[in-house]
């Protein structure tokens, strides 16, 4: 039997834990990119400096700061952060890939790529930079660009808000709600693009097994729905009342009015690609998303 090596950027996060356990599962042997020592573990310092592990067969990254943690301040130097643990990590496997080609090199962004209006757009849309978090997603797809000659079959999962029990925004939201004090951002009628993380892991292992998928893929579930909409279906799973909104102006306080805009404004997208390569969504719909995370 053929081990397949899988080198993973950013396993110990969110997202990354999900992806080490999607992949096990299906019988590869995942080596995570890690600050943090231990076994089936590598350095960003051990990348730079020995390259990829031998027999890697594919390679994912998924490292990046959160942006929203409410312990950072949003200054210059966390900006640099979140820049550095996306582009600078992108780039330095792109290098370590094009030294040492595995078959395929997926790498993640984010559906800030799109600007926030009313049309809907898919992976075939082509957008301007707007604001710093458009910039960033430009900047963190183009890093990933290997050479056309190297024969390195590439995908980018632009992901939307990635709903789980265990990290991202329903960790920060499940108390409050849970005590009743849930409630719409602003007015709730802001899209909100957004997908189970069981469907987002899924997809990069879809992604990385199908020899006959590359380019971009939108890594949002299929329903299209607005803030209000996911707050309704969320309290309704945890049989609480959200009647509480959070007004932007708190928000811009909290988070910065630049960075609070991933909150209080959003983009319709929808994930065309994904769907004409076959992937089969768990949770398809916010309702079933929702009382799954509502779960303790």
């Amino acid at each position: 039997m053929t081990v397949n090596h899988i080198v993973i950027g950013g396993g110990t996060g969110f997202i990354g834990t999900a992806l080490v356990n999607a992949f096990k599962q299906r019988g590869f042997c995942p080596i995570i990119i890690s600050r943090m020592p231990g076994p089936f573990r590598m350095s960003w310092h051990d990348l730079e400096r020995d390259g990829l592990p031998k027999n890697t067969t594919a390679v994912v990254n998924v490292a990046g700061q959160n942006i929203l943690d409410p312990t950072q301040r949003w200054t210059p130097g966390f900006k640099q952060n979140i820049w550095n643990s996306r582009v600078e990590t992108t780039k330095l496997l792109a290098r370590a890939v094009t030294a040492c080609p595995p078959k395929v090199f997926v790498t993640i962004s984010g559906v800030a790529y799109y600007p926030p209006d009313e049309k809907e757009y898919n992976e075939e849309s082509i957008c301007n930079k707007y604001d710093f978090l458009s910039e960033l997603c430009h900047e963190w797809e183009d890093a990933a660009k290997l050479p056309k000659d190297l024969n390195v079959r590439q995908a980018i999962i632009r992901s939307g808000v990635v709903l789980g029990r265990t990290g991202g925004m329903i960790k920060q939201i499940f108390i409050p709600f849970y005590v009743g004090l849930g409630g719409p951002i602003g007015s709730g009628k802001q899209p909100m693009p957004w997908i189970h993380i069981d469907d987002i892991a899924n997809i990069f292992v879809n992604v990385v097994e199908n020899d006959n998928v590359s380019g971009i893929f939108n890594g949002v579930a299929p329903q299209v729905v607005t803030n209000k909409e996911f707050t309704d279906a969320f309290a309704s799973a945890l049989w609480r009342p959200a009647k509480i909104p959070v007004p932007e102006f708190a928000l811009a306080l909290a988070f910065n009015r630049e960075r609070a805009k991933i909150m209080t404004e959003g983009q319709k997208v929808i994930p065309k690609r994904v769907l004409e390569s076959g992937f089969k969504y768990k949770y398809p719909t916010i309702d079933l998303a929702c009382n799954d995370i509502a779960k303790w």
